[in-house]
């Protein structure tokens, strides 16, 4: 096997060389955008030439408003252009990933929505539809146990202490127990 590397010299030479000329095109290309900005204002913009009467002045701050309306709606009709073009982009974006497949569903939030508003919003407003579940239910009495009020009248347990807190209480507890 024949191994043909380039030496270092060789190497930094040439690296050298495409430096020097991407250097050479930048400049050039640099050069290039000033002469276009000169042409481009010696066209569109005319040298200024300050009126000296005020009448003169008034006129000239006419003209001015009047080609800046001008100039305005031409970027307002331009950026509007632009904004259509990047919704385009867009559009077509979703049309290519649906077309092929790999969507990936969004996770969905959870929505607090009553039944009468979920309705509301799939028939539209056309459709009231009230739906109250809660008076559909039966209504059930409830029945109170003896036994249940006789746990829950348990009665209040700080009076339970202080009756037995000093030294007749205590000999109360032993005389009811036995």
């Amino acid at each position: 096997m024949t191994d043909k590397r380039m030496s270092m010299s060789r190497k930094h030479n040439i690296k050298s060389c495409m430096l020097g000329v991407a250097k050479d095109l930048l400049e050039a290309e640099a050069k290039e955008k000033v002469e276009e900005r000169k042409k481009y204002m010696e066209e569109n913009c005319p040298p200024l030439d300050m009126p000296h009467s005020k009448e003169e002045l008034m006129e000239y701050c006419r003209n001015l408003h009047q080609s800046i309306e001008v100039i305005d709606e031409e970027r307002y009709i331009l950026e509007f252009k632009a904004n259509m073009v990047v919704e385009e982009v867009k559009d077509l974006n979703i049309k290519i990933i649906d077309l092929k497949g790999k969507f990936k569903k969004p996770a969905l939030k959870k929505v607090r929505m009553s039944a009468d508003a979920m309705l509301k919003a799939l028939l539209g407003s056309k459709h009231t539809v009230n739906m109250d579940l809660r008076s559909s239910l039966k209504q059930v009495k409830k029945e109170v146990k003896e036994e249940d009020k006789q746990l829950r009248d348990v009665g209040d347990w700080r009076k339970n202490i202080e009756d037995k807190s000093d030294m007749g209480g205590r000999k109360k507890m032993f005389e009811t127990d036995a």
